[in-house]
């Protein structure tokens, strides 16, 4: 699986509310940001070079790969449940489909509320919640299940999404936005169809049979060549100020 492009495509999902909320703030004012779980750089290789770019992820291999696609910002290792740098050192600190994997999403917050100066910005800008996945046509209900269920098994909480504005709230950031983002998936283009399959497939093996994969694999094919898929997972995202 090539994680880059896997989120590059999720950053495409949510281009449109980034350029938003980021006019909104004047991120270009800013003088030092901080991506949280910034991953292999999708997110960062976008941001304007003129304030001072940071980034954090627990995965090594994927901050190797962040060096290359946006060298312009400082990288640590670290977890995002305890940040590795002082208190109030950044303008605006961000996530991406992060809180969900957070064993302790609230903490989380805490955190980047803590290293975020008086007047910043904090936002979380894609956190899904699963339990309310709509598949359609029937036949491929078992499909949005299986995910699910896998999400769980690798430790995130499929559900987060909900209680993303309650999350915000209970740990003193005043919510400026929050509401979800516009259902992606049902125009994908081939390549990006196979992009989500490839994650599928990965997710799904030894847990569901192969055949039974593959199976739905050509339904949802099907489906979407007949203009009858449909896919909605609500995503929520949430921004405000300390």
């Amino acid at each position: 699986m090539n994680w880059h492009t896997r989120y590059a495509q999720q950053a495409k999902w949510t281009r449109d509310l980034r350029a938003y909320t980021f006019n909104k703030i004047k991120l270009d004012d800013s003088q030092r940001v901080l991506e949280v779980g910034c991953g292999t750089g999708a997110i960062l290789s976008e941001l304007p070079t003129g304030p001072s770019l940071h980034g954090l992820d627990l995965d090594p291999a994927a901050l190797a790969q962040c060096r290359i696609h946006a060298s312009a910002a400082s990288l640590i290792q670290g977890n995002a449940l305890s940040l590795p740098y002082s208190n109030r050192s950044f303008d605006v600190v961000y996530c991406h489909f992060l809180l969900l994997w957070v064993r302790d999403p609230l903490q989380a917050l805490l955190e980047m509320k803590r290293v975020t100066k008086a007047g910043g910005t904090i936002i979380a800008f894609a956190e899904p919640d699963y339990t309310k996945r709509i598949d359609k046509p029937d036949e491929l209900v078992p499909l949005g299940k299986w995910q699910t269920e896998s999400l769980r098994r690798q430790g995130a909480d499929p559900g987060f999404g909900a209680r993303l504005a309650e999350s915000f709230f209970q740990a003193g950031i005043q919510i400026i936005e929050t509401g979800t983002i516009q259902s992606v998936g049902n125009e994908a283009s081939t390549e990006e169809w196979e992009i989500e399959w490839a994650v599928i497939e990965a997710d799904l093996a030894g847990s569901v049979p192969g055949e039974d994969i593959q199976k739905m694999k050509l339904l949802d094919k099907a489906a979407r060549e007949q203009g009858e898929r449909v896919l909605h997972v609500p995503t929520h995202f949430a921004w405000g100020q300390i």
